[in-house]
């Protein structure tokens, strides 16, 4: 089977196990055309939580879906395929965090919602691209802050809110491959449009030198605010899967990428055909032994309650 007939059988599917489909933006077209809901780590932490459906089918990465089984232990969630992972969540180990707490007991550990499960359980609190500076402006003024593990974004909240952050070095390889040249080009090629650049990219300080009235927002930020903007062309740094949607919610509009070959590999191994089999087959299911669970919880639940 292919195009509409797999499509169609991937919605009769979903009815069958009483599934919801949910679907990060960067996503390919054909998989986000047969979600229930599409959008950022935020938005779909919280749609896992707000489902009545007995299985989540969760297209995007290992440690979103860790998220909506943490979220959800009664619900049965489903990773089309178990080696779409993530470099960023696969720089920061758990030791990591413990060297820090160990040298900074009083320290608060704030963990960006790409890192595996294991890590969320050290954090006290964990954030996305939408709310990070909401959530560090609001921590006590008097204790040291551990951002991780994107040293970019760490950037961009601790110029934001003023805060001092220790950092963890990590990045993620598609974003950090974004830099000041390739926003040199549109800007020329596109002196009027607008610039939309996600925090995790790293030329974020560069832009804003070189174009002081960019916009750094999230991918749901992106959207929102391109829908509602008067401009009608906009330059996008970020993932190019996010181009789909942009087109699709605000058609009038034009979006030129920063770096057309800005693709997420692992998100990309999400297919329809695999979200096909991953329903008619139940597979792969995500757990998370309880114990770590328990404790990443509450640093989630602590996240999607902000912003």
């Amino acid at each position: 089977m292919r195009g509409e007939a797999l499509a169609q059988e991937v919605l009769r599917l979903k009815r069958e196990r009483n599934a919801v489909i949910l679907a990060h933006s960067y996503q390919l077209p054909e998989v986000e055309e047969v979600a229930d809901f599409v959008g950022d780590s935020l938005g779909l932490a919280r749609e896992a939580q707000r489902t009545r459906a007995e299985v989540i089918v969760f297209c995007g990465v290992h440690f979103m879906a860790e998220t909506a089984a943490i979220l959800n232990p009664e619900k049965t969630v489903l990773l089309p395929d178990l080696e779409a992972g993530c470099s960023l969540a696969d720089s920061i180990r758990p030791e990591d965090v413990l060297a820090w707490k160990a040298k900074h007991p009083d320290g608060i550990v704030v963990a960006y919602v790409n890192t595996k499960a294991e890590v969320k359980a050290l954090a006290d609190v964990c954030v996305t691209s939408a709310n990070a500076v909401e959530v560090v402006s609001q921590l006590p003024q008097d204790r040291p802050i551990y951002f991780v593990p994107d040293m970019f974004l760490g950037a961009h909240v601790a110029r934001v809110t003023g805060r001092r952050l220790d950092l963890f070095p990590g990045e993620c390889h598609v974003h950090a491959g974004i830099r000041e040249e390739h926003l040199k080009a549109l800007l020329e090629a596109h002196p009027g449009a607008e610039f939309l650049i996600h925090p995790e990219c790293g030329c974020g300080s560069g832009c804003l030198y070189l174009k002081p009235d960019a916009k750094m927002l999230s991918t749901e930020g992106m959207v929102r605010y391109a829908k509602g903007a008067e401009a009608r062309e906009f330059v996008v740094a970020t993932e190019v899967g996010i181009l789909h949607r942009l087109k699709k919610e605000a058609p009038e509009k034009a979006f030129f990428p920063v770096k057309p070959d800005a693709v997420c590999e692992y998100m990309k191994r999400i297919t329809l055909e695999k979200v096909y089999l991953s329903l008619k087959e139940m597979r792969h299911v995500v757990r998370v032994p309880e114990e770590v669970a328990r404790k990443a919880r509450r640093a989630l639940e602590a996240m999607v309650a902000v912003g």
